[in-house]
């Protein structure tokens, strides 16, 4: 390797803020200046602070409406990294940050880390997948054979010599392990502990949070319907597509902020009676940044959660994806107490730091050692 090792980013679509985008602010910041390669890039709609990146798109940046839509294209995104040839790029590693397909860019002989958030759930987890999304029948019925095909190409591009996979959770470990029979260590993704410790205990009041997008894989109808049940109050922090649904079904303890500012979302996490977290997640964030702030999760029982959630010291688990179930855990709820300490111990194991230090490790493993990393 090269006294300057030249690293190369490739990331599936910069077209919204989420998870995935703040690792890859992260890898940015690893390594500055890395080119980052990605399908589309919807400037106007991300942070202005990625103005400043070298960002490299796809043909299929130019398809109408891709920016607001990018679901719709889901079969081309195969054909646009499969297509996409760094092989000749003089790069020593290629880190990619995946959830889609972007593991599957040819790098030749050049190393390949795949930071996996997740093997593509739209085609490994379809039939979930489309029951979340509300597709037809009819619909799911002409998709399966396409479905099966990706499965099979995914597969043979996951087999790569030059490729090595990293998981953000044993949850994502497990189904690397299932779907692509491939070993993966484990680097939890980034979590920016400072910023949520550094708010101080403050008085807590008398709600519980949600921040999230309103999708429908995230489940906030969980929460929007136990809450309102119990007459409970609710402060749903985020916005998307099933945002006009859920405040349908909501009660008048349940109120919807939109997004909020940086200052404003620390501020909720730190006087939350907990966070409730009702989705399946590879991972989730959310819940450690809730615990960084001394607070305490309500989660599902399952995914990421499980790594980052202590039954009992951090926060409770609800067993079942039903409003009965997490109705329970919210009614026992009432009357307990977590230590703000422990739940701020327990999210250090999640910093930016250890992020850091444990990639730079593969880093190192996988380029032999000669990235010198300590």
């Amino acid at each position: 390797m090269s006294a300057n090792p030249r690293i190369v980013l490739v990331h599936d679509w910069l077209n919204q803020s989420g998870g995935a985008e703040r690792v890859l602010e992260h890898l940015v910041g690893m390594f500055p200046g890395a080119p980052v390669h990605t399908s589309i890039y919807w400037r106007e709609g991300m942070p202005e602070a990625y103005r400043d990146w070298d960002i490299r798109t796809m043909w299929m940046d130019r398809l109408p409406g891709i920016y607001r839509h990018h679901q719709h294209y889901f079969p081309l995104y195969a054909a646009a990294f499969g297509g996409l040839d760094l092989s000749g790029s003089g790069a020593d590693l290629v880190i990619s940050n995946k959830s889609g397909f972007c593991h599957a860019t040819r790098t030749g002989s050049i190393p390949h880390l795949c930071y996996c958030l997740a093997p593509t759930r739209y085609v490994w987890q379809f039939e979930s997948y489309a029951a979340r999304e509300r597709l037809p029948g009819v619909v799911r019925a002409l998709l399966r054979p396409l479905i099966s095909a990706l499965r099979r190409w995914d597969w043979r591009m996951a087999q790569r010599e030059s490729l090595t996979f990293v998981a953000i959770s044993t949850e994502v470990q497990a189904r690397i392990r299932a779907f692509y029979g491939r070993e993966a260590e484990i680097v939890y993704p980034p979590v920016d502990l400072t910023r949520f410790a550094s708010v101080g205990t403050g008085e807590v009041e008398d709600y519980f949070l949600v921040v999230s997008r309103l999708i429908p894989y995230k489940r906030i109808d969980l929460a929007v319907r136990a809450c309102t049940e119990l007459g409970l109050p609710l402060v749903v922090a985020g916005d998307g597509r099933d945002r006009a649904a859920l405040e349908a079904m909501a009660g008048p303890t349940v109120r919807f902020l939109g997004r909020v500012s940086e200052a404003e979302l620390t501020r909720l996490m730190a006087r939350c009676r907990a966070l409730l977290f009702p989705g399946l997640e590879d991972f989730g964030l959310t819940p450690v940044e809730a615990q960084a702030s001394g607070r305490p999760a309500i989660a599902y029982r399952g995914g990421g959660a499980l790594d980052s959630v202590v039954a009992g010291e951090t926060g409770l688990f609800f067993d079942e994806a039903t409003v009965p179930s997490l109705s329970g855990v919210l009614s026992r709820f009432d009357g307990m107490t977590f230590d703000p300490a422990v739940c701020r111990a327990n999210a250090a194991r999640f910093g930016s730091d250890r992020f850091e230090m444990e990639l730079l490790r593969q880093v190192d493993l996988v380029t032999g050692g000669c990235w010198g990393s300590d």
